[in-house]
This record gives structure tokens, C-alpha cells and sequence, in this order.
């Protein structure tokens, strides 16, 4: 299993930065570049405890579908999707947040296991978990970005009372 651990520190409120993590519709802005569209299940707002999504986006120059559903859920501090159906042999992404001095830390732990055998072992090793770092990166720099600025306010359906 390959593992991806990312930190990232956000100067917000730790329910604004949960509930755009698990926003569909953040999640659309932030993988904008992959054509990335929910196409069943939760397709906006707030995704919830045992509900699904399934995505449909372009990797690699190919058109792919993932469904993955929220099978733990604590708000606000922490909340797992893992694949029900999608190309991995395996995927979960764990997010957990905790409040510090000022600030937010979100914490991604991303595990995934390539199919293809040894020859996604060797993908896995060369470039898939490269590739799946950077979109990661990029989604928890737009879940910065709003968070930090008021810009959360145009993706959350509610008006959060801090």
C-alpha cells in the first residue's frame, strides 16, 4: 500500500475548513483542471456519513470514473472516503483536523493500492503517486484559499455561526 501524508495549516475556524473538505461543490473547483464532475449520488452541498459520489474526470488523457462513499464521520474532526467502485485495488483518504493556536491543522492521510498488478506497482513508484500528491496539494490549496478569505461563503449552503 503506497501512503500519502500531507499537512496543511489553515488560519480559519476548524468547521469552516471541515465542511469544505467534504463540499462537492469545492471539490468541483479544485480538480476544475481534471474536468471533474459528480455525475451520481451526493452531486452537491455537503457530502454525509454513508452517503456516495461518484466523479468523473480525465487522468492521464483518459476518461475515469470513481465512486467513493463517507464511511466514518466525527465532526468536525475527522471523516474517511474510500472507494466502492473505481480503478484502485484500494483507496481511502482519511481528513482530520485539529484546532491549534490560531489556526487549523488539516491532515490528509491518502492510501492507495494501484491495480495492474506489478505493472502498478511500477506505475505506483514512477508517477501515480506523484501525480496523486500534486491533486492533492492543489485541493487543500483551494480549501485554504476559501477558508481563509470569505470565499467560503459561496459554496457552503448555510451561513456557519462562529
Amino acid at each position: 500500500m503506497t501512503k500519502i501524508i500531507l499537512e496543511t495549516k489553515i488560519f480559519a475556524p476548524t468547521e469552516i475548513c471541515f465542511d469544505l473538505s467534504r463540499s462537492i461543490d469545492l471539490h468541483k473547483i479544485s480538480t476544475a483542471h481534471t474536468h471533474e464532475k459528480a455525475i451520481a449520488g451526493c452531486t452537491t452541498g455537503l457530502i454525509e456519513l454513508n452517503e456516495f459520489v461518484t466523479w468523473q474526470a480525465v487522468h492521464f488523457g483518459i476518461t475515469q470514473m470513481l465512486t467513493t462513499k463517507i464511511t466514518k464521520f466525527e465532526k468536525p474532526v475527522h471523516f474517511r472516503d474510500e472507494q466502492i467502485k473505481g480503478i484502485f485495488k484500494l483507496m481511502q483518504h482519511d481528513h482530520y483536523f485539529k484546532e491549534v493556536k490560531g489556526y487549523t491543522l488539516m491532515t490528509d492521510h491518502f492510501n492507495f493500492i494501484a491495480p495492474l498488478g506489478i505493472l502498478g506497482k511500477l506505475a505506483q513508484y514512477i508517477f501515480v503517486k506523484s501525480y496523486l500528491k500534486n491533486l492533492l496539494i492543489k485541493r487543500n490549496e483551494t480549501i485554504k484559499e476559501f477558508a481563509e478569505g470569505d470565499q467560503w461563503k459561496k459554496v457552503l449552503p448555510q451561513v456557519i455561526s462562529l
